[in-house]
């Protein structure tokens, strides 16, 4: 038979005495209920209501979701929020400083104008040119004017006309153009001057002077254009007036604190949504997804 021994000093006995007892002290005195203190998290409904938006919308940052959510639901929501949101949840499966001069200068709806060219290519591979015109104080898209290749003076005024004529628009008193070879045909200035519109140049080989137009035209670009495609110029001017829809009136703004640019025109505000009803908006073909009230 054997035996065994062990043999323990009289320092290791005392420190598993104390170990004992400050466990049988924690198991009388400490709370049953071993939760980490700390405020409450976000509700199950409000969860959800994120992990879908970013289901719906792969894009979309955490500004934008906890924008997005404050829009459609009135809820003071931080990006911090919905980011611990994302981390904390498995993501699911795709579903589809200061002011610049520019909006210095634009202290009045519908004062400043901008304007600005882009090109893109159809199904076919034929080239077509976008004029993309909007209003710097709102950031509302006024228009688009859609032409082929090989445009000229006629063919730029045309753009123009289409584009401010799309929603009955009012002419501004200024509009902030580029050096861009195309704003500068004789005809193109002749219709400004007949307009009674003073036309603004942007500086020369600076693309932060003509900040807003170029942001919207990468906008439209890597949201829209870029997902979809398109026949020829009516096609192409019909979807970009859907996306126009989209974009002025439920695409929320980081620059506009959270808003859109109808509600930076002071039309009548959005009646906010509830987190156990509401429905999902569709716009540009099912390409974005928005909560809205039921």
């Amino acid at each position: 038979m054997l035996k065994v021994a062990v043999a323990i000093r009289p320092a290791t006995l005392l420190r598993f005495h104390r170990a004992l007892v400050r466990r049988k002290y924690q198991w009388l005195f400490s709370s049953k209920t071993r939760h980490r203190p700390g405020p409450k998290g976000p509700s199950k409904e409000l969860i959800a209501a994120i992990l879908e938006i970013k289901r719906l919308n792969p894009r979309f940052g955490c500004p934008r979701i906890a924008q997005q959510i404050s829009h459609a639901f009135g809820l003071e929501i931080d990006k911090d929020v919905v980011r611990r949101v994302l981390a904390n949840h498995p993501l699911p499966k795709s579903g589809g400083k200061g002011p610049s001069w520019l909006s210095a200068i634009a202290e009045a709806r519908d004062s400043l104008w901008s304007v600005d060219l882009f090109r893109c290519e159809s199904i076919l591979l034929k080239s077509f040119w976008v004029m993309v015109v909007m209003d710097v104080f709102t950031r509302r898209i006024v228009g688009f004017g859609v032409e082929p290749a090989h445009i000229d003076g006629i063919s730029v005024c045309r753009m123009f006309n289409q584009a401010r004529c799309a929603q009955s628009q009012s002419l501004p008193k200024r509009l902030s153009t580029d050096h861009d070879p195309l704003s500068r045909f004789y005809r193109w200035r002749a219709n400004l001057r007949v307009l009674d519109i003073e036309e603004w140049k942007s500086v020369p080989f600076v693309p932060r002077s003509h900040p807003f137009i170029e942001r919207l035209i990468g906008t439209v670009r890597r949201e829209y254009l870029d997902h979809t495609l398109f026949w020829n110029g009516h096609d192409l001017n019909r979807k970009l007036n859907r996306f126009a829809a989209y974009y002025n009136e439920r695409r929320v703004h980081a620059g506009l604190s959270g808003r859109t640019p109808f509600e930076r025109c002071e039309k009548p505000a959005h009646q906010p949504a509830n987190l156990d009803h509401f429905t999902w908006r569709s716009d540009c073909s099912g390409l974005f997804h928005t909560p809205s009230a039921a």
